[in-house]
């Protein structure tokens, strides 16, 4: 495990994710914080815990509507789909790089 200092709302957090899953969750405390600062900002929500809630909540709307809700994708959340896509990058890479080397 892996330590991460973040950041959401000017309120430090030291948060912990396997290796090589940094980047993804700097991106989601970055998103999140996004999301948190625009209800603060918009003077609608006051309170943190609130602010919070309301952020999840708009969060979980997203996801749930970008879902896919057949195929073969149905049961992989959007981290998951972008994980595989990844690994199938690495493979195609792997498998290319000596044709690249044949020209």
């Amino acid at each position: 495990m892996i330590h991460l200092d973040c950041t959401i709302m000017g309120q430090s957090y030291r948060l912990a994710c396997r290796e090589g899953e940094e980047r993804t969750l700097r991106e989601a405390v970055s998103y999140l914080d996004g999301k948190m600062c625009a209800l603060r900002d918009s003077g609608k929500v006051r309170g943190t815990d609130r602010i919070a809630v309301m952020a999840a909540l708009s969060v979980a709307a997203e996801f749930l509507s970008v879902k896919s809700p057949q195929g073969p994708l149905s049961d992989m959340s959007i981290l998951e789909v972008k994980q595989k896509l990844e690994a199938m990058h690495t493979v195609l890479d792997q498998a290319l790089a000596p044709q690249e080397n044949l020209s």
